[in-house]
């Protein structure tokens, strides 16, 4: 009796081995793509950027941490800081923004928002 517990045991195991290399062996990856911006598509600073400071920044960036970007504050604080110039991936608000020591809020989306905006022009419209 002895022999065919000891046989059933290592079935068993054998057969829990077996599926959990399966298992593993069958994971699939899943990506996220973030939903492409628009280049054609005007973003607006008041409708399309100001809404991602207040969402995601404001909380450092408010009164007491440069830039400022409180709405009604923020475009001026961008302006006359430098953040802004030139108005292309190179700036200090985009550099900033994905640096890997500044702690990142604003979704790869909201990224690519600022990053259009800014290859507009950065208007402040």
């Amino acid at each position: 009796m002895n022999y065919k517990v000891n046989k059933i045991s290592q079935i068993l195991i054998a057969v829990v081995v077996i599926a959990g290399i399966i298992g593993i062996s069958s994971c699939e990856k899943y990506t996220f793509t973030p939903p492409k911006i628009s280049t054609v598509d005007t973003v607006h600073f008041s409708a399309d950027i100001q809404p991602i400071f207040n969402a995601n920044c404001i909380t450092c960036h408010g009164a007491t941490k440069a830039p400022d970007l409180r709405e009604g504050k923020s475009y001026a604080a961008l302006t006359k800081g430098g953040y802004i110039t030139p108005a292309n991936e190179t700036c200090k608000l985009y550099t900033k923004m994905t640096s890997s020591d500044h702690y990142p809020r604003s979704s790869d989306t909201d990224k690519q928002k600022v990053l259009v905006w800014l290859n507009q022009g950065a208007k402040n419209n």
